[in-house]
């Protein structure tokens, strides 16, 4: 799941992007609104954690432009916590609102509750034959025994069982489960989808569609 972060104040924005990161999220970061709407011109976010205050661009502004196009669903995030700031950030096009100071819980419930609303929807809980992934609680089992994932494991598993047997390229992952840093070329995605295999066992789960990505086997899904 990819998030972009926008926060002026760069330790208080390192700080929370460490803490996503840490709960499996891919996170970018953005210090202003300018850059905030140059990246989301280049990567389809998920969710864009919004702070209001910002500077060049103010959020509300960013909020707005964002909403039009659609694309990602918005957090905002303000120091103001009353009714009024509240409303005026929904009316902007935000999906949700949270006031500083917040518990860092509640803002990891909330992007992942954001992040199930995107189109199309996808159900709390993602399963295939005997594998089940709960992406809120963070825990994955197959035939009941629970499997072990790194981030980028769980991350490259979650996005292939919300396909529902559609290809997923390795593009797609890359973009996906990696943040802005990761090397166009690098060979993580092949490697984290080896490691996964081997974590998830027999029958084999994922399927190598040659020269298009991987998929959810429909053999195990059926």
């Amino acid at each position: 799941m990819r998030i972009l972060l926008v926060e002026d104040e760069q330790p208080l924005a390192k700080y929370v992007a460490s803490g996503l990161r840490k709960h499996g999220f891919a996170v970018d970061l953005a210090f202003d609104g300018r850059s905030a709407l140059d990246k989301c011109d280049l990567t389809p976010y998920d969710v864009v954690v919004l702070d209001r205050d910002l500077p060049v661009l103010h959020g509300d502004a960013v909020c707005r432009q964002l909403a039009e196009r659609g694309t990602s669903r918005i957090l905002m995030l303000t120091a103001s916590g009353a009714v009024e700031d509240r409303v005026d950030g929904l009316t902007l096009g935000a999906d949700d609102y949270l006031g500083k100071p917040f518990a860092f819980s509640e803002l990891i419930a909330r992007v992942g509750a954001l992040a199930r609303r995107s189109s199309p929807a996808r159900p709390p809980v993602l399963r295939a034959a005997d594998v089940t992934l709960d992406p809120a609680r963070r825990t994955a089992e197959r035939a009941g025994g629970p499997l072990y994932l790194t981030p980028k494991e769980f991350g490259v598993l979650e996005q292939l069982l919300a396909a529902d047997g559609a290809v997923v390229s390795a593009e797609v992952l890359l973009d996906k489960v990696w943040d802005e840093h990761a090397d166009p070329f690098t060979n993580a995605v092949r490697i984290t989808i080896g490691t996964l295999r081997r974590k998830l066992g027999e029958p084999q789960l994922i399927e190598t569609v040659t020269s298009a990505g991987y998929r959810i086997s429909t053999c195990a899904s059926g």
